[in-house]
């Protein structure tokens, strides 16, 4: 069993209702013949939309003529207390000079430099939970993050800034839902009310506490005393055209954008696969048994087949970042319908992995489905847990290795069962469960 998709609406209703819905819960505010629809076009004084499931839309958005369709300037206000001008939402040379910067540091190749602090928290999140019921969402968050924290700044998430840190994050998700007013209404930015009082003081505590770390880390590289890790690697990288490198402000803005994509998406997946695990005795049983010859290397982690089409497939039911927004830079003709420029685009992995056009069974838990050839025509443009093309998640290798890794090491140590209610998907910052994801956990070496 898997937690059944929100109950959504039908029928059209007023713009003002549609809003306060889109704004409570994005994923129930949706009409259910999106997950049947090529395309959808929705139009009002206020906004005008297009949803795009055609796999030939998102390849034509995102690989093909992606200059054509830049992230939305809605999407960058409505993140701006947070992000400033990270390479997540800004567009056109300064994104391309920001990528030339941070990509480098991802390389797939130095990913196994990666490896110690992924085998690090994972193995500090098994040490952490204790048998019986409990909200594993938490969980996730405190290994997603300390992950981050190795890899990033060599220092684990007990270090007294790394705690601090993490709570504000754990703050400003609460605060932020995923799409703020001023991601869905063309209001002016100076307007006071776009941001709440509470997001903007839980992002300033974040900032200043990244502003702190990256200070610091900036005094070590001048001194020759740096740890050889991502965020020596970015701040030391020059951009090869220019030979500029990323000031400490901006720094403070790429930062938060990799706690952010690197801790709550990491943990929305890793939470919700355990469930799926804890829901599917047989699967869980596989991937205890692959964990069992997991070696702390990347041909180890390479083995892991059956727990990397968990992963994946957890992925898909429960991507992270339910939606993308783009907007047309010109007049486009989309499925035969003209789109105005600043018209908004709506990329939505939450529809796409669940099309019932696209997928087999398309509701249902099915890790095997990625071992068969037809999953991969359907995964090609209508899989995109990380976006695809040039605005791929730089991260998105480190990701997979790490969601991996937890779920082995976590199905290894302990007997997982779901709770007593399935939990409900509702969309924050990430796609959460509305009043957590309780699983009970049994030691192993005890009975289950």
């Amino acid at each position: 069993m898997i937690p059944p998709r929100p109950q959504t609406t039908e029928g059209r209703g007023s713009v003002l209702r549609f809003a306060r819905a889109f704004r409570r819960d994005l994923l129930s505010a949706l009409p259910e013949r999106l997950y049947r629809a090529w395309m959808a076009e929705f139009r009002s004084p206020l906004v005008h939309s297009f949803f795009c499931n055609d796999p030939a839309l998102v390849r034509l958005i995102l690989k093909d003529r992606p200059q054509d369709f830049p992230k939305s300037n809605r999407l960058r206000t409505g993140l701006a207390p947070l992000l400033g001008a990270s390479v997540f939402v800004t567009n056109g040379p300064e994104w391309a000079a920001q990528r030339r910067i941070i990509d480098p540091a991802f390389d797939g190749g130095r990913l196994h430099d990666t490896l110690p602090a992924i085998f690090g928290a994972a193995d500090a999140m098994v040490a952490r939970l204790k048998p019986g019921p409990q909200d594993i969402e938490p969980e996730a968050s405190h290994a997603a993050a300390d992950v981050i924290f190795r890899a990033m700044f060599s220092m684990p998430i007990e270090h007294e800034t790394a705690e601090r840190v993490f709570a504000a994050f754990r703050a400003h998700q609460d605060a932020q839902p995923v799409v703020n007013w001023a991601a869905l209404l063309p209001w002016p930015r100076w307007l006071p009310h776009l941001h709440s009082r509470r997001t903007r003081r839980t992002a300033g505590e974040i900032r200043s506490l990244i502003a702190g770390l990256v200070k610091g880390r900036m005094d070590a590289i001048r001194v020759g005393g740096a740890p050889d890790d991502l965020a020596t690697r970015i701040m030391t990288t020059p951009d090869p055209q220019t030979g500029r490198r990323f000031s400490e402000a901006e720094m403070v803005d790429q930062v938060a954008i990799f706690f952010l994509a690197g801790h709550e998406t990491s943990a929305s997946a890793l939470a919700w696969a355990l469930w799926l695990l804890a829901a599917h005795p047989e699967w869980q049983k596989a991937v205890a048994a692959e964990a069992a010859s997991l070696t702390p290397d990347m041909a180890g982690v390479k083995a892991l087949r059956t727990t990397r089409a968990v992963f994946r497939e957890a992925l898909r039911l429960y991507p992270p970042v339910p939606m993308m927004v783009r907007q047309a830079a010109r007049s486009e003709t989309l499925r035969g319908r003209r789109a105005p420029p600043g018209a908004q685009l709506v990329l939505s992995p939450w529809h796409l992995h669940r099309h019932v056009r696209l997928w087999d069974r398309p509701d249902e838990f099915d890790p095997a489905r990625w071992h068969r050839p037809e999953t991969q025509n359907s995964a090609r443009d209508a899989f995109i847990p990380f976006s695809a093309g040039q605005r791929v998640c730089p991260g998105a290798g480190l990701a997979m290795v790490e969601g991996v890794v937890m779920l082995a090491r976590i199905a290894q140590a302990f007997h997982l069962r779901p709770g007593p209610r399935p939990p409900t998907p509702v969309a924050r910052l990430t796609v959460r469960g509305r009043d957590g994801i309780t699983i009970h956990l049994a030691p192993r070496n005890s009975p289950a």
